[in-house]
């Protein structure tokens, strides 16, 4: 149901990710991080909160290798009937989350320049 506030849940990967954001942009990029740390919770969490579906269904990317094929296909297996993977772009940051029963789950958020997910811990 759009329009009602759920309450947010973090993975632990979700929760460790700022501070290797923090180490990557550096001193020279703590204003950049402060500002994210603003938006991600002060705007794009609570609007993930009342409005789930607002962001990108993450399987829309077109695959165009073999392993990135296979990935998406043990990824999929991951995934619970009826659970949407998701993403969304906050200027340089893409965040992505699961939503569950219309409840934001949110697994990771990185830096453009940071190379990929890890959601092992997440799915083990």
């Amino acid at each position: 149901m759009a329009g009602k506030r759920l309450r947010p849940i973090f993975t632990e990967n979700f929760a460790e990710n700022p501070d290797a954001i923090r180490a990557l942009l550096g001193e020279d990029g703590r204003p950049a991080f402060a500002r994210l740390l603003d938006r991600l919770l002060d705007d794009l969490v609570p609007t993930l909160c009342r409005f789930p579906q607002s962001g990108r269904p993450f399987f829309e990317h077109p695959s165009r290798s073999l392993e990135t094929r296979a990935a998406r296909r043990r990824l999929r297996r991951l995934i619970r009937p009826g659970d949407e993977l998701r993403e969304f772009i906050l200027d340089e940051y893409l965040l992505l989350y699961l939503v569950r029963r219309n409840q934001p789950i949110f697994l990771s958020i990185k830096h453009h320049r940071q190379l990929s997910f890890d959601l092992h811990r997440f799915w083990p």
